[in-house]
């Protein structure tokens, strides 16, 4: 049984995550803020945490940085929308992931078992990128040895297009393609009047690799520019 920790002084959120993960067979610890989670972890065998970013005493972000002395668990902060400089803070300081509130349930549950599965299956934080030919951006995993992709764990089918087109920006987290590089790099053709045909495969991809196709969490447009896969 996988032990999560839930660190968060609303409780109202501490309930509802305990609700949605005790019904999946995981044991739930509590925590209100970041000295009582450091506590919960030197003294319990811990295998993930919920981390909120705003809480009194030592907030999520100084927590993940002295949770990272401790342990190399996963660690998923708890975000509301305008914190983005405290996302990218947490990330860079260790944090494994983000969840956006208000969540929804299904994807909490999505981020948490792919977490799990890859900290437990591919030996903790390092492993992915051991192999060169394993490429692995927050939720989503491009086996390039196996021609497979994986999102939160779950096995996912692309067309040849849609799988190159992955291939390209998650080898370049960050990095911006133009329609034209693009084109030129999967269809191996000049990008003459090439705009629509990669949007309509990005389209398609999205609809694929995302929870939200409308508002994409992975592979976003730079407007003018071209698209990039926001790196995690």
């Amino acid at each position: 049984m996988y032990h999560i920790l839930i660190c968060d002084d609303d409780k109202d959120i501490v309930s509802a995550l305990d609700i949605y993960l005790t019904s999946e067979g995981y044991r739930t610890f509590h925590a209100a803020d970041g000295l009582e989670a450091l506590e919960v972890v030197r003294n319990h065998d811990i295998h993930l945490i919920l981390m909120d970013v705003m809480m009194p005493n030592l907030d999520g972000i100084r927590a993940t940085a002295r949770l990272r002395e401790l342990t190399n668990v996963p660690i998923l902060l708890l975000t509301a929308k305008s914190e983005d400089s405290d996302k990218i803070l947490g990330l860079n300081i260790g944090a494994d992931d983000y969840i956006t509130k208000p969540f929804n349930p299904i994807e909490v549950l999505a981020r948490v078992k792919s977490q799990l599965r890859r900290y437990t299956t591919l030996g903790g934080r390092s492993g992915p990128q051991e192999r060169s030919d394993l490429y692995t951006n927050g939720g989503i995993t491009v086996d390039d040895a196996a021609k497979s992709v994986t999102v939160d764990g779950e096995p996912v089918s692309l067309t040849p297009i849609e799988y190159n087109i992955l291939l390209l920006l998650i080898k370049h987290p960050n990095r911006v393609f133009s329609t034209g590089q693009i084109y030129e790099q999967v269809w191996n053709d000049p990008s003459l009047g090439s705009e629509n045909t990669v949007a309509v495969h990005i389209r398609h991809l999205r609809e694929k690799v995302e929870i939200d196709p409308a508002n994409p969490r992975y592979i976003k447009v730079v407007w003018g520019l071209g698209y990039k896969m926001e790196k995690f």
